[in-house]
C-alpha cells in the first residue's frame, strides 16, 4: 500500500508540529489498513518526525509494528561512494533538521554541505522536471556547492534537469530510491517521490482540488500504472476514506 499525501504536500516548508500531526495521521491510516511495516518515504518527515513516530507507535524493537525512514540508508549510500565532500539538496525542513549531517558524522568524517531547495518538490509535482524552469532552479541551487564529489537529491526525477551541472562537476548522485532498492526494502510510504514496483500495490491519495491524475504521477515515478486509487481526506484530525472525489466550489460553511 502506498499513501501519497498529495492534498497537503509538500511538507518541507511547514511548521514542525504540523509535520508531526500530518505524519501521525498518515501512519495511523496505514496501520488501520493492516500495514505492519511502514517506510517513511519523505525526507522532511524522516529527518524530523521519525523518532517521534517510532516511540509513539513502535516503541518495542521486536514489536509487531515497525517504522523505518529513508535518511539513514541514503546517508550510507552517499558515504559509500563519496571521496570526502557530500552535497545535500532537500527541502527547508530537511536541511534545517541537520539530520543528514548527524547521520553522516556517525559513519565518517566526510564534509557535508546542505542547500535548501524549496522549489524542487513543487516543480516535480507539476511534472515540470524537464523544463527550463527546473534547469534554472537546479542551476541556482547547485551553484552554492563548492567542489563536492557526491550529491544527494530528495527527488530522483529532477536529475534530468542537472545535465549542465553534471557536465561541469561529474559528481555521482544517490537518492532515497536507490538506497532503498539496494537494501531490498518494500515501499510503504508517505510521499510521491519514492519509486518502486507497482505489483500488488493499492494507492490511497489525499485529494485536493489542485491535485489531478494520480495514476499519471504513478507512471512518471514508477514506470507503470497502478491498479486502484482510493481517496482519503482529513476529517476531525484523521485521514478517512471518501467514496468519491469532492470538488467544492464557492463558500463552505461547516
Amino acid at each position: 500500500m502506498y499513501l501519497g499525501d498529495t492534498g497537503r504536500a509538500p511538507y518541507g516548508g511547514r511548521d514542525v508540529n504540523t509535520v508531526l500531526d500530518f505524519a501521525e495521521q498518515c501512519v495511523e491510516r496505514l496501520f488501520e489498513e493492516g500495514c505492519r511495516l511502514v517506510v517513511v518515504a519523505c525526507h522532511s518527515v524522516s529527518c524530523t518526525a521519525l523518532r517521534h513516530l517510532q516511540r509513539k507507535y513502535a516503541p518495542e524493537p521486536k514489536g509487531r509494528l515497525r517504522i523505518l525512514g529513508v535518511t539513514i540508508p541514503t546517508a550510507q549510500a552517499a558515504v559509500r561512494i563519496s571521496a570526502g565532500h557530500i552535497g545535500i539538496i532537500g527541502t527547508a525542513r530537511t536541511v534545517q533538521s541537520g539530520t543528514f549531517a548527524t547521520e553522516i558524522a556517525k559513519l565518517s568524517s566526510h564534509r557535508v554541505t546542505a542547500v535548501a531547495a524549496p522549489l524542487l518538490a513543487p516543480i516535480v509535482e507539476e511534472g515540470w522536471e524537464g523544463s527550463d524552469i527546473a534547469r534554472m532552479a537546479v542551476e541556482r541551487y547547485v551553484s552554492n556547492f563548492d567542489a563536492i564529489d557526491t550529491w544527494c537529491s530528495h527527488a530522483r526525477t529532477i536529475r534530468c534537469s542537472c545535465e549542465r551541472f553534471e557536465r561541469r562537476s561529474p559528481a555521482p548522485c544517490t537518492s532515497s530510491t536507490r538506497a532503498l532498492t539496494s537494501r531490498g526494502a518494500c515501499s510503504i510510504g508517505l510521499s510521491a517521490t519514492l519509486g518502486s514496483s507497482t505489483q500488488g500495490m493499492a494507492v490511497c491519495a489525499c485529494y485536493a482540488p489542485a491535485t489531478r491524475g494520480v495514476s499519471g504521477h504513478a507512471r512518471r515515478f514508477m514506470g507503470a500504472g497502478i491498479p486502484e486509487v482510493q481517496h482519503v481526506a482529513e476529517e476531525f484530525g484523521r485521514l478517512a476514506h471518501r467514496d468519491a472525489v469532492r470538488v467544492v466550489v464557492g463558500q463552505v460553511v461547516r
